[in-house]
């Protein structure tokens, strides 16, 4: 085996063109080939050609047609571009603003959600169970994301330490625009793609949305998810009366679209049997088997075989309507008949009928319905007072959507106990409300992360007043007191010790630079000063600000591990050590290390162990036994045996 060297953490987020090249060599690794660049370093690449080969595209017809199906708009490139340019942000931890910071698996992340997406690639890839998002409708009066393709992170931190400027920053999405839809395109499309990353193979995806842009959001799914993936296009009836000031329709409802990230992978929720619905089973010939109803055993889809007369029990014969068949070969008639599954009616004069029995239901619970009624999840209103309910009388946020909404799209997205539920339009923290009480419902554990813009809350408004500053704010607030007014409920129950396993808190992160200073190409013409700022990178390149909590967290982001895994502290040859994961990641982030450290951590044999790079001083020879002790560690232990040594 060849001498491993040990690596240096890159500080970016996950390489997704990397990752996808890397998914194309595992298919067709006979695509790839080495060839030499203008300065004659030799590089990978991929001939297209034998690609299109492999693909079986041979046809001279269709390669020389300029014309492709599919949906196109102004920036698409660049919104390509965008989702591969590597984000070198962190994610800061803030006790302050946490509920049980050490114990919970619930986040909310307050930034730009598209950052935060790339940061969130590596440690939740394929982890997240069920995504809700609620996005801007695009009615050219909400707040819209800035239409800038080199957006940074520096100008979103500029933003957001001013109250106001963001807002001020932003003209409004006018519908006269004529990038309007445009606009509103180049802002979903990077999100959605770095979303589906995060969904699990049975994972599913919802998206609510309005006229506004609903048929251009079914076409950006179709490109992104697949139009195999396509579930539904759920109607909600979010409003239960009209407006009689409407220029033509009253509108009452909005969408919800549903798209899955492998549908052959994905089995739907069902929600429980209602009353209603175990009402239309009835029993009237007394059958042992049990309740039953009656269908109609008449098909449209004609096959001659299957027409035939039958004689009732009262003698009369019937045949099957007109351009109509049974459903069933005389055979198959008789067998059922013998079997007492066909029903005649009370008096044994009526059409024949099938009977089927609630006991034989393939399913236990219904099947979801295109169509969400208020009645069943709640309209608008609903949802406004629940968050002036918790505010005592406030209502802070516009349009949140009703609890009920979310919870029958967790039981729809068939989460489990101890699923994921992503959702990076969080606005007044509805998702979050849902889940948390769900799982006191069924005592189960589901966990979410909630990723929110602090928009600046209006000056004038009675939020900012009361001392909401952001819409994050509000949605921060909103946990704390559902998790109180959950905690409160339960005093005095039975189901208490039940109540204390739940998970009734979040921790909350603020996406910000780096803690690590990174090295920035120079131009030629780079002044002597930015040059020297450079090479000092190589003496001192960690934040003199950031805390060892700060440096764990931007690590744990950086090499795959949760934001949520345990982490606990731990003394070896005297150096303090951060164990993630019962052991799998130990982290020094002393000033120094020593031989007696690296053979204290072979000894504990993690999955990996990272050390800071200047804990060396500059003594090579340190840091190339440290290298060698953990290569022949490897030697001489199976691949999943082996210890992956880094430093940062």
């Amino acid at each position: 085996m060849a001498d491993m060297q040990h690596e240096k953490l890159t500080g970016t987020s996950l390489d997704i063109a990397a990752e996808n090249r890397a998914r194309l060599k595992q298919l067709f690794p006979s695509v790839f080939t080495e060839t030499r660049n203008e300065k004659g370093d030799l590089i990978e690449s991929i001939d297209f050609e034998k690609l299109k080969a492999e693909l079986g595209t041979f046809s001279d017809f269709f390669e020389s047609r300029r014309e492709r199906y599919g949906m196109e708009w102004p920036g698409k490139k660049e919104a390509l571009s965008l989702i591969q340019t590597l984000s070198f942000a962190t994610l800061k931890p803030c006790r302050k603003e946490s509920v049980n910071f050490d114990t919970t698996e619930n986040l909310f992340i307050e930034g730009d959600n598209l950052e935060v997406l790339k940061l969130l690639q590596t440690s939740y890839y394929g982890k997240v169970k069920m995504i809700y998002i609620d996005p801007p409708y695009n009615t050219g009066k909400e707040f819209i994301y800035p239409d800038n393709f080199s957006e940074s992170l520096e100008t979103y931190l500029e933003y957001a330490g001013h109250e106001g400027r963001w807002k001020d920053s932003q003209s409004a999405n006018a519908q006269e625009n004529p990038r309007y839809h445009t606009r509103w395109l180049n802002m979903m499309y990077p999100r959605l793609y770095l979303a589906r990353n995060l969904l699990r193979d049975d994972g599913v995806i919802f998206i609510s949305i309005d006229d506004n842009e609903v048929s251009n959001l079914r076409k950006l799914c179709d490109e992104i998810f697949g139009e195999e993936n396509f579930v539904a296009e759920l109607i909600w009836e979010r409003a239960y009366s009209p407006k009689n000031d409407a220029k033509y329709i009253s509108n009452s409802h909005d969408y919800v679209l549903v798209y899955v990230k492998a549908i052959d992978s994905f089995e739907i929720g069902r929600p429980q049997r209602t009353d209603e619905a175990n009402a239309r089973y009835q029993n009237p010939d007394n059958d042992p088997r049990g309740v039953w109803k009656s269908s109609d055993m008449s098909v449209k889809t004609y096959n001659a075989s299957c027409d035939y007369p039958i004689t009732t029990p009262s003698g009369r014969t019937v045949e099957p309507p007109a351009a109509r068949c049974w459903s069933l070969s005389k055979n198959a008639f008789f067998e059922r008949l013998q079997d007492n599954r066909i029903w005649f009616g009370v008096d044994g004069n009526s059409v024949p009928s099938i009977k089927r029995f609630l006991s034989e239901l393939k399913y236990e619970g219904m099947a979801p319905t295109s169509i969400l009624f208020y009645k069943d999840v709640g309209h608008s209103q609903e949802g406004s007072k629940e968050v002036v309910s918790l505010f005592e009388g406030q209502g802070y946020f516009d349009g949140p959507k009703p609890k009920r909404l979310i919870s029958k799209l967790l039981t729809i997205a068939n989460t489990s106990e101890d699923s994921i539920i992503l959702d990076f339009f969080a606005g007044s923290a509805t998702t979050a409300h849902a889940v948390l009480d769900l799982n006191r419902h069924d005592n189960g554990n589901r966990r979410f992360i909630l990723v929110q813009l602090p928009e600046p809350c209006a000056l004038d408004s009675e939020a900012f007043k009361a001392g909401y500053k952001t819409i994050a704010d509000i949605g921060k607030e909103r946990i704390r007191r559902v998790i109180k007014q959950l905690n409160t409920e339960q005093e005095g129950k039975l189901d208490l010790d039940d109540a204390g396993k739940q998970d009734r808190g979040f921790k909350v992160l603020k996406l910000d630079k780096s803690n690590f200073r990174q090295w920035q190409k120079l131009e030629p013409s780079a002044s002597p000063e930015q040059i020297l700022d450079q090479l000092s990178l190589h003496i001192d390149h960690i934040d003199h600000k950031a805390t060892p909590e700060d440096l764990l967290y931007e690590i744990l982001l950086k090499t795959g591990f949760t934001l949520t895994d345990k982490i606990e502290t731990k003394t070896t040859s005297g150096k303090e050590l951060f164990s993630v994961s019962d052991g799998a990641l130990l982290l020094c982030l002393e000033e120094s290390v020593t031989k007696e450290l690296i053979d204290a951590v072979i000894e504990l044999n993690p999955e990996q162990f990272l050390c800071l790079d200047s804990a060396f001083h500059g003594n090579d020879q340190l840091k190339a036994n440290a290298v060698q002790t953990f290569n022949a560690h490897n030697m001489q232990k199976e691949k999943h045996n082996q210890i992956l040594f880094k430093t940062v």
